[in-house]
């Protein structure tokens, strides 16, 4: 592991230019007008849980298409109305156990944490619940990064995004959440994730983005060798007159042009030795969020991050954001 990306000083000023269609926002708008046809429907069940001054419910809601999307609802025991972290997860894992995601209702938070559709079926460490019903008609490479990578209106991450747009409404629906406090935050995968929900649902008041996935992918592809970007790399290798349309379904769902139409306060991180989501990437999307912003940079890690050290960071920030006492 190097640093085989732009000086620190570069990256600082990295701004590329954003491949958008134009018809972006109308995508969008359209994707979450048609979600919302979908009764949300959530259930948040009682959860027996070893576990003591939390209160937990296996949670349900509806995605998109109507599809059933599992998560876990964690709560401060006796709390009232209380600030909420939409938790999205990193790639190939799932919702995990309640026992996993204690740091935000011990200092205060609630905290909804989202299955990733279609995965956490062969990761040990962080199982899922979700399926995805709607699998794309298209060839793929392993993987889930190419599913349906031919047709915006099918490729796999308008459901995933449109999902969690749909869990920021389940978590303002639990009678424990305050909906004015709700905020979202994932690492990788669920870092991309939490970057396009800040942009897409008004209801957002804060993020936090560590060292995101989905984001800048033509450069992405270009410098990196490792998983799941590689996957896009085996596609194209295999299916190479389709490079032109790839890369025009993956401009509806890059974080550049989610980043440019961020507002609320934003909390990123990068690593410059991460060769998984290069830094070049998270700092071409962090010059361009236009909201209130902090980046914190960890010269000497790979794609694990600022890790803990980045967790307590993000509680004092929040707990100072939301007044929480």
């Amino acid at each position: 592991m190097s640093l085989f990306d732009l000086p620190l000083e570069t990256l600082r000023e990295y701004r590329p230019e954003r491949d958008e269609p134009a018809d972006f926002d109308d995508f969008w708008a359209r994707t979450l007008q048609e979600a919302a046809g979908h009764e949300l429907a959530p259930e948040f069940v009682p959860h027996d849980a070893p576990l003591s001054g939390v209160r937990v419910y296996d949670t349900t809601f509806a995605g998109w298409g109507g599809h059933p999307i599992k998560a876990w609802a964690l709560v401060p025991e006796g709390a009232g109305e209380v600030p909420c972290v939409v938790q999205f997860i990193g790639y190939s894992g799932g919702r995990g156990l309640p026992v996993d995601h204690l740091a935000w209702p011990t200092a205060g938070f609630a905290t909804l944490v989202v299955d990733t559709r279609g995965q956490g079926g062969s990761n040990h460490a962080s199982p899922g619940a979700t399926g995805d019903p709607d699998g794309g008609a298209h060839s793929q490479a392993p993987g889930m990064m190419t599913r349906g990578i031919l047709d915006p209106e099918r490729y796999y991450y308008r459901r995933v995004f449109t999902d969690a747009v749909r869990a920021v409404d389940a978590a303002a629906a639990h009678p424990s959440v305050d909906a004015d406090r709700i905020s979202v935050w994932g690492i990788s995968q669920g870092g991309g994730i939490a970057q396009a929900v800040a942009a897409l649902h008004p209801s957002v008041k804060a993020a936090l983005i560590d060292v995101p996935f989905l984001t800048h992918f033509r450069r992405a592809v270009e410098i990196t060798d490792r998983d799941p970007y590689q996957e896009i790399v085996r596609f194209l290798s295999s299916q190479r007159d389709t490079e032109e349309q790839v890369f025009r379904t993956l401009a509806y769902f890059d974080g550049l042009n989610f980043a440019a139409r961020g507002r609320v306060p934003a909390m990123y991180s990068a690593a410059l030795m991460d060769t998984v989501c290069p830094p070049s990437t998270v700092f071409a999307a962090y010059n361009l969020w236009t909201g209130p912003k902090e980046i914190s940079v960890y010269p000497w890690n790979g794609h694990e991050g600022g890790g803990s050290r980045q967790r307590e960071l993000q509680l004092r920030h929040l707990r100072k954001l939301f007044s929480v006492d």
